[in-house]
């Protein structure tokens, strides 16, 4: 697979020193994953009322970080099959530049089957959750990009909004720079954070590291021949590689409650997936602090 352990040094001139530690609001963190992979969301499942419950609650999320919508309202509808409609929940941040990064997580899950409740709280109420906290952070740190963020449906159906996203997306393709997507960030009994994409986009290496002591920041699984290993098209940042876009998949590897029905809120750990988030926001932190260098970098590729 050809893992590679990032140094914390690693290009450390190039992008210059860590971001100050800014405080991510862990109780709302923890209440956000928790209440999205309750009961009373069933699942997330698309079509259900436990879906259209997550739905509701993520555009009043977003209401209440105030972010800007592009079409009269947060919801981009889609069709998934026949009858069956999709909803993305999208809004911005306008940053000093119109280039822009989409920041990614999908919020449907499985649903109920044979009479059992697959409540996906790593897959992916945590990446949604880590979402909304970013989009709190950055509420209140005007971003040098215009930032995107997009609460994506109907990931487990292959990839349906990423798709539809791509297909139909608000603003032009080519003012998008860079997916930043996030799908299981929330459990890892070796304290692993995967960091994917960097091997289809070498010059996104000097923004990944970190001086977070609780997380272990890796790349890889990104390997042409590496089979499942390589996620290069397991979670929706594949729609944006598939159109030239580079990306940045974060998440970590399988664990036993991976699309069972333990992949509960008892069975997420806290203190890794806040640090998780705070390694994640440090990075687009990063990415808005050298603008200029990633913008030159895109267009030398």
């Amino acid at each position: 697979m050809g893992v590679r352990i990032l140094s914390i040094a690693l290009f450390f001139c190039l992008v210059g020193a860590g971001v100050e530690a800014q405080e991510i609001d862990k109780e709302l963190l923890l209440n956000d994953i928790k209440t999205l992979s309750s009961d009373t969301f069933a699942g997330r499942k698309p079509g259900t009322q436990g879906h259209q419950r997550a739905m509701n609650y993520l555009t009043a999320r977003f209401r209440a970080l105030d972010l800007k919508d592009f079409r009269q309202g947060y919801l981009d509808t889609f069709e998934i099959e026949d009858r069956l409609k999709g909803y993305n929940v999208i809004g911005y941040i306008p940053g000093q530049r119109r280039e822009t990064i989409v920041v990614s997580a999908h919020y449907d899950h499985l649903g109920e089957r044979d009479g059992k409740r697959y409540l996906g709280a790593d897959d992916n109420a945590s990446g949604v959750s880590a979402l909304l906290a970013l989009a709190a952070y950055f509420s209140e740190h005007t971003p040098a990009y215009t930032l995107i963020f997009v609460a994506f449906d109907a990931e487990e159906m292959g990839l349906r909004g990423a798709n539809a996203f791509v297909n139909n997306p608000p603003i032009p393709l080519e003012h998008i720079l860079l997916n930043i997507n996030m799908d299981m960030v929330s459990r890892s009994d070796r304290n692993e954070l995967y960091a994917c994409g960097t091997y289809h986009y070498p010059h996104l290496l000097p923004f990944i590291n970190t001086d977070n002591p609780v997380v272990t920041l890796k790349t890889g699984h990104d390997e042409p021949g590496s089979g499942h290993q390589d996620w290069t098209t397991q979670s929706d940042h594949a729609a944006f590689h598939r159109v030239g876009i580079p990306f940045i998949y974060f998440g970590v590897e399988d664990h036993p409650d991976y699309h069972t029905p333990n992949d509960t809120y008892e069975h997420i750990q806290p203190d890794f997936f806040y640090n998780a988030v705070l390694t994640i926001r440090d990075i687009v932190e990063r990415i808005n602090r050298n603008a200029d260098l990633l913008k030159t970098r895109n267009s030398a590729m």
